[in-house]
Parts: structure tokens; sequence; C-alpha cells
């Protein structure tokens, strides 16, 4: 079972290090991009963060998935998919198939310079826009963390 423990240390680590660059990124860059402080081009400050952040997202965002197959396989424990008991396995997977979306097809195909060409054409709307959005994303993904570290130790809503 040593290969479980490290798969789940791995899954937790990588969960870290992908939820809390989405809240450091929601709660503090977002919002000081938004406002300007960190230059007048908020495009330009907007762009040099997330140039840097996404491979570190992207990275454990596959940690995650990787080791949470692993550990779904490993375990055997398919049958948690079918019980409403296990409502956060669904939003894991769920929060984690929404990263990984957005992350993957989103971005590069669709996001990137539709967002350029109105953060340039209407940054007043654009920018708060992307930090409602990140708050959604944050949102739900501390409620799939919550429920996973709570519905891990055995605590069930229902």
């Amino acid at each position: 079972m040593n290969d479980v423990i490290l798969a789940r240390a791995l899954h937790v680590l990588a969960v870290v290090v992908w939820i809390g660059g989405v809240a450091m990124a929601t709660g503090i860059i977002l919002p000081a991009v938004r406002r300007g402080d960190l230059g007048p081009d908020r495009l330009k400050a907007f762009s040099a963060i997330e140039r840097r952040f996404k491979p570190v997202a992207r990275t454990a965002v596959l940690i995650v998935g990787l080791s949470g197959l692993y550990m779904v396989v490993r375990l055997d424990i398919w049958d948690r998919f079918t019980s409403a008991e296990y409502w956060w396995m669904h939003a894991m997977v769920g929060v984690w198939l929404l990263f990984a979306f957005v992350l993957f097809i989103a971005s590069p195909f669709i996001l990137h310079g539709r967002f350029r060409r109105w953060a340039t054409e209407r940054p007043d709307i654009a920018f708060p826009w992307l930090e409602r959005a990140h708050w959604v994303l944050l949102v739900l993904a501390l409620i799939a963390t919550f429920g996973a570290v709570t519905g891990s130790h055995g605590w069930t809503a229902f």
C-alpha cells in the first residue's frame, strides 16, 4: 500500500499548489491587475503572470488527475461514483475536468485571443469579468476540497 500512500501524498501536494495558486491569483493578483497596481498596461501585467503560472497549474492538474485515477483503479473504488454519499468524488472529478478543459483547451484555443481583444478594447469590463470567473472557479474548487477532506475522513452529508 506504499504506492497508494505516495499517490495520495502527490495528489494532495498537487492540489495545494493548484488551488493555492488559484486562490492567490483570485484574491490578490487579479484585483491588483484590475486596479492597475502592477502598471498601467493591465493586459501586459496579467499576461506576464499567467505565462509563468500556467505551466505550474497544468503540471499540478495533470498530477492530480493521474494520481486520482491511479488511486481509484488501485483501490477499486469505482462503486463510489454510484452513491450520493460520495458526492465529493463527483465534485473532485467535475472540478478537475473543468480546470483541465480551461487550462488545456479553452485557454489556448478559445479564450486567449478573445480575452486579449476584449481586454484591449474594453478593459474596464474584461478584467472584472475575469476576476468574477476566477471567484466562481475558486469557490467550486474549495467546495470540492472541503468535501473531499471531510468525506475521506468519514463525514457524510447524507
